[in-house]
């Protein structure tokens, strides 16, 4: 990121929300459920899955994690009512981790609960690395206490991701794969792009050899070519992965996984805390950001 770029995403919080709004419509489903199944079923009509995600984490009260495990509940119930192609997401600290790991523990149990009832899956989103063991343990109860229709994401910027995906192979894990977002200490995890890469490619390529499904969730070209390396060496099925990609991120790059015969997952962000995701998807697309920029000075000269 060149000094200008830096500079640009230092003065993201400053940044009216209005203007922030306007250039985060392509990331963002919307603030309310129906916009998020508006965004959904147009991707479906493109034989694009989904997966919804309802915004927000770090909840310190036992209310409100109540109050978001209500909602994804809703969420499975109008996924069914519409007959949508999509699965949900949620982080646990959304859920109470940061409450207590029990509390987190009954609310995502319920959840899963309802999605198995409906025939559907819910994915664990990884967060930092202070959750990194939390979530890892809640998601293994859940496997030790019968839920199959629930999967994990692990974080190839992590240098403990090779010996997580292996404990995690013999619970024959449904897996998702990323890079990582959050900032770490390089003590724990890689920050040089080729040591990240190399280290994507090593866990699915660890996965897939041992049976287990993966969604590679990933915009970089490099990381899709060696995937695509992987599944003709290992002959799969389209039933044994799928791509996945973020809403408004590179979505030639996204039909073009499509057009080459390989299924792929769309993530549709939706909620009230539009805000925190928004900059945070702007700090890593810099050239976003400086249009945004532009547009407020525009604005501030008119």
């Amino acid at each position: 990121m060149s000094f200008l770029d830096k500079l640009i995403v230092s003065t993201l919080p400053v940044v009216p929300k209005s203007i922030v709004g306007q250039f985060s419509k392509r990331y963002i489903a919307g603030v309310s459920l129906q916009d998020a199944v508006t965004v959904i079923k147009e991707l479906n009509q493109k034989k694009m899955m989904t997966t919804l995600d309802l915004l927000g984490e770090d909840i310190h009260l036992e209310s409100e994690a109540d109050a978001m495990k209500s909602k994804c509940i809703e969420m499975f119930r109008e996924i069914r009512e519409k007959r949508l192609d999509s699965n949900i997401s949620v982080k646990l600290s959304q859920l109470g981790l940061r409450i207590d790991p029990e509390v987190c523990y009954q609310n995502v149990k319920a959840i899963v609960n309802e999605a198995r009832a409906l025939n559907n899956f819910v994915r664990i989103d990884m967060e930092d690395s202070t959750a990194t063991d939390d979530t890892i343990a809640i998601y293994k109860r859940l496997r030790e206490e019968g839920y199959d229709n629930v999967g994990i994401v692990i974080q190839a910027y992590l240098k403990r991701s090779d010996a997580d995906v292996r404990a995690l192979i013999r619970l024959k894990a449904n897996f998702r794969i990323c890079k990582g977002i959050y900032i770490e200490s390089p003590d724990i995890a890689f920050t040089d792009r080729d040591d990240i890469r190399r280290n994507f490619v090593l866990l699915v390529r660890s996965i897939l050899e041992n049976g287990c499904y993966v969604g590679i969730a990933t915009h970089d070209e490099y990381l899709i070519e060696k995937s695509y390396e992987l599944i003709q060496r290992n002959k799969l099925s389209l039933q044994q992965y799928e791509f996945q990609m973020l809403l408004g991120v590179r979505e030639n790059l996204r039909n073009s996984i499509t057009a080459n015969g390989h299924r792929l997952r769309v993530y549709v962000p939706f909620g009230e805390h539009w805000y925190a995701y928004s900059i945070r998807r702007l700090k890593e697309n810099p050239q976003i950001a400086g249009y945004i920029m532009k547009a407020l000075f525009s604005r501030n000269g008119n």
